[in-house]
């Protein structure tokens, strides 16, 4: 396994780029730790592809260095990097059967057929695929296909690190829930180094010890799922994790509280302290799960106008209207929901605060 680091990494499509807008990657330092599990997620476009072939060695950065445990390999082609990369469509030889297809990896750096079996068995046992090893790949479904490509991946014991770019994608949902669950169960227990790339925010939060939020060709945030949900670190983020995602109202400052449109809501007094007064866009953001909607005025509770309420089994999504503003609201399925009108209580710990919208601390 390796660890791997990103150097003033950029990259561009186009030459001479002098804008941001230019950059598919924009300037970035990052490290991804020997043994970590890491997810790289955003929306199509976002540079997350761009990025795993930089590191793989599909792609020279126009910038920057890739280092594989402090060796520079930014113009090393794949071969050389000691890696593994599973991609989105199976990557199989129909004609070979399920054991050869798992043996070739091996095979190609001369292992020694006794340890290529024993490998391929136990890879084999992990991904369900020990029935089928007779079998040859033509004949098989598109989920058994991928099964083997991400089998090809794990059955080298020596790689640096291995790659998947958005490798469920041609699996069922319930299989999809299966192999992140195998993944996870083989990653604990071999502590290979891990970058998975997907676009779908179960997939990352569920697989991934670490994850990395990406944006226009940026990365917002690194951080455990818990952290992600819990305090993101822009407002892109917050908008991004979550379903639904985190509420925002633009506020200002008035006697020590964010106001919007008139109405003042509390915050913690560090956030206060930190917040700047004057010169950037401010906004407060709360998760639907945070906000409590109730029938009855408590304390600090502000009136909200109920403008609908979706049942989806396991809990409800409230739409209440406070002021100009509509917020969702997150609540048990057997919460009392007001028909009409209600009060909204944003808990002070729970109710963060975004300057031109990046958090404030």
């Amino acid at each position: 396994m390796a660890r791997i680091e990103l150097r003033g990494l950029a990259h561009a499509y186009r030459p001479n780029p002098k804008t941001g807008a230019d950059y598919a990657l924009k300037p970035m330092e990052h490290v991804w730790e020997d043994g970590g599990a890491y997810a790289l997620l955003g929306p199509s476009g976002c540079g997350k592809t761009t990025l795993l072939n930089i590191i793989s060695g599909l792609l020279v950065p126009s910038e920057g260095q890739v280092l594989f445990d402090g060796r520079d390999v930014t113009r090393l082609p794949p071969q050389e990097r000691n890696i593994a990369q599973v991609f989105q469509f199976p990557v199989i030889y129909d004609t070979m059967s399920v054991f050869d297809n798992l043996a070739f990896p091996l095979r190609n750096r001369k292992v020694a057929e006794k340890e290529v079996r024993a490998r391929v068995e136990e890879v084999a046992d992990m991904l369900e695929l020990s029935a089928d090893l007779g079998r040859r790949a033509r004949g098989l479904t598109a989920d058994q296909k991928q099964k083997i490509s991400l089998g090809r991946g794990l059955v080298r014991s020596d790689v640096a690190a291995i790659l998947f770019d958005e490798p469920l994608t041609v699996i069922d949902p319930q299989l999809k829930w299966l192999l992140r669950r195998k993944l996870k169960q083989i990653h604990e227990r071999f502590r290979l180094s891990l970058i998975y790339v997907t676009h779908d925010q179960n997939e990352a939060l569920t697989f991934a010890q670490q994850v990395v939020v990406m944006h226009d060709g940026q990365v917002m945030q690194l951080g455990t799922p818990q952290q992600l949900f819990e305090v993101p670190a822009h407002t892109f983020v917050g908008y991004f994790i979550g379903s639904p995602g985190m509420n925002f109202l633009p506020c200002r400052f008035e006697g020590g509280s964010a106001v919007v449109d008139d109405i003042r809501i509390p915050l913690a007094r560090e956030v206060l302290d930190h917040a700047p007064r004057h010169g950037v866009p401010l906004e407060i953001g709360i998760r639907p799960e945070h906000l409590r909607v109730s029938a009855s005025q408590g304390n600090g509770a502000l009136p909200a106008e109920i403008a609908s309420v979706e049942d989806l089994g396991n809990f409800k999504i409230v739409t209440a209207k406070l002021g100009r503003h509509r917020l969702k609201a997150k609540l048990d399925e057997d919460a009392p929901v007001p028909a009409e009108r209600g009060w909204l209580t944003f808990p002070p710990d729970r109710t963060r605060l975004y300057a031109d919208g990046r958090l404030v601390a």
